[in-house]
């Protein structure tokens, strides 16, 4: 199998005869645009159809290429639940089961709250599998990651469906005792079933737990009634006891029900695609986790997270959020991994906002080195990307000093000409506002003032840094504040909207702190900069 990751498939070859001009175009076409859906699916569709359809059978060089691109593609797209399905059908014809379950593990690894995912794979491990132990541990694992879900009765009833089949009705028993404690669509009807369970001929011992039946048990006691042990009137007494205890159970978890209920129907799309997700639903995740939170289950809040994060994975503010949230329960190992798997899977590079909170993260952990390379790494993909700049000399001068910082700002002006304009007047900031000296950042302005005539950040933040400083003589404040307007307009090459823009930055200067000419410069400038009567208020 290839290490898969970002630009692998550019290594996949095909070394076949059948159609081996469409795969090598369809695998160009995935080469040159990676990020898009559809050369992919046109890609991973021919390739299985290779030779009508790529069993064991197949020449080695169809086997070769299929599973390679299964492989980029689910590790490009890994929450396409269906493909991991084919991919397991399609290596169970290559490879046989242990091969198909390889795929299964990594599918439920990828996209763990996936209901539809973990029947497939209780179902395939029922037809392949002979050992009943394990088929069991298999559905409770996947209880563990799907159970909670509000739709999650496919499962259910596929685990209900196994262990009547295999005839163990106490174990149906179990399973129906436990969904009465689950806010789910189905819950009324397996309500109706277990009370028909608890009326019918199910051992007792299987309906309750055993610290309910004892509880159960001294109530009986304590109530002055006495029955011979195993006795029909003690085991009628029990049974009435138990339906009354469950009806308050399903009284609570109706409740629970209805809290969820209009939530559960405002999700139209709770699988992932790449297309965008409607702004309603996006409005609807959001209101759903702050009841769960409010409501206050960690595994609940968490679960919900995840089916959250399916269908918003392309969405950076529900990674931020599950973040922040996982931090705040004080597990930080888990919300580094949520860092992570938006970073290096999910969140589009083009949106690094994610990626920086990660390296912020890291670096509240000092791990200085780490939360560096996520900023290089950034870079590679982002070349040019000032936030990710300026955030990288932010870490210098927190860990070096101020220093390192104008010298990591340094290095990369020389590296981009396009913000050089930019990052130069961070390195004034820092003089100014970090090492407390306003002279050496005046300077800076002044030295490179010739070097940035189409920077509009450098001119904007060059006469805001003039504004900004203090002054008892309102005199030399405006020549100083006003030689820098005129310097701009003497170098700076703008266009009439920018020119505009920051004329009225030196105009908003003169009313609020200007002296007492000032109304007249404001006068001419607003009539030369907004056009005869144009701006006047």
């Amino acid at each position: 199998m290839l290490v898969t990751g970002r630009g692998t498939i550019a290594k996949v070859t095909y070394a076949g005869e059948e159609n081996a001009g469409e795969i090598n175009k369809l695998l160009h076409a995935v080469v040159d645009n990676e990020d898009e859906f559809e050369p992919w699916e046109e890609l991973v569709t021919k390739a299985s159809s290779l030779e009508g359809g790529v069993t064991r059978n197949s020449s080695p060089s169809a086997i070769e290429l299929v599973r390679n691109v299964f492989d980029c593609f689910l590790a490009k797209f890994p929450l396409f639940f269906g493909y991991w399905k084919k991919y397991a059908d399609l290596e169970f014809s290559i490879g046989g089961t242990e091969t198909a379950e390889m795929v299964y593990e990594r599918g439920v690894s990828c996209i763990s709250s996936c209901v539809d995912l973990w029947k497939d794979y209780c179902n395939f491990k029922i037809e392949t599998c002979h050992n009943n132990d394990i088929i069991r541990e298999l559905f409770e694992r996947a209880a563990e990651f799907v159970g909670l879900d509000f739709f999650a009765h496919p499962f259910w009833e596929k685990y209900i469906d196994f262990e009547e089949r295999m005839g163990e009705s106490t174990n149906v028993a179990k399973i129906y005792a436990r969904l009465i404690h689950l806010p789910t669509y189905q819950f009324n009807r397996y309500y109706e079933k277990f009370r028909a369970q608890i009326n019918g001929t199910a051992p007792v011992e299987s309906l309750t737990d055993a610290e309910t039946l004892e509880q159960i048990q001294g109530q009986i006691k304590a109530e002055g009634q006495s029955y011979p042990a195993n006795s029909p009137d003690l085991d009628r007494l029990l049974r009435t006891k138990i339906d009354a205890y469950y009806y308050e159970v399903y009284v609570r978890t109706q409740a629970e029900v209805g809290k969820r209920w209009d939530y559960e129907k405002a999700i139209k799309r709770g699988y992932f695609h790449v297309t965008p997700i409607e702004e309603e639903e996006l409005v609807n995740w959001r209101k759903y986790l702050d009841l769960e939170e409010g409501v206050g289950d960690y595994k609940r809040i968490a679960f919900l997270y995840e089916r959250c994060l399916v269908a918003c994975a392309l969405h950076e503010e529900f990674w931020l959020r599950y973040a922040r949230w996982m931090f705040a329960q004080g597990k930080d190992e888990d919300a580094r991994i949520i860092y992570m798997r938006a970073s290096s899977i999910y969140v589009p590079i083009a949106e690094p906002t994610v990626r920086l909170h990660w390296a912020r993260f890291e670096e509240k952990l000092d791990n200085i080195a780490y939360a560096n390379l996520i900023h290089e790494q950034i870079l590679e993909e982002l070349p040019g990307h000032v936030e990710t700049m300026i955030s990288w000399a932010g870490v210098q001068r927190r860990h070096h000093g101020d220093q390192a910082a104008l010298d990591k700002l340094e290095e990369l002006i020389k590296a981009n000409e396009d913000v050089a304009g930019r990052l130069t007047a961070e390195q004034a900031r820092i003089l100014w506002q970090c090492s407390g000296d306003i002279d050496k950042a005046r300077q800076l302005f002044k030295d490179r003032s010739s070097n940035y005539p189409e920077s509009r950040d450098f001119w904007l933040d060059y006469l805001r840094f003039e504004i900004a400083q203090p002054s008892v003589d309102q005199d030399e404040a405006h020549d100083r504040i006003k030689a820098v307007y005129d310097l701009m307009r003497a170098k700076a090459r703008f266009s009439s909207e920018i020119m505009k823009e920051l004329s009225h930055c030196y105009m908003a200067y003169l009313l609020d702190r200007g002296n007492k000419k000032a109304a007249t410069e404001y006068m001419l400038l607003d009539k030369e900069v907004n056009g005869g009567l144009d701006g006047y208020v």
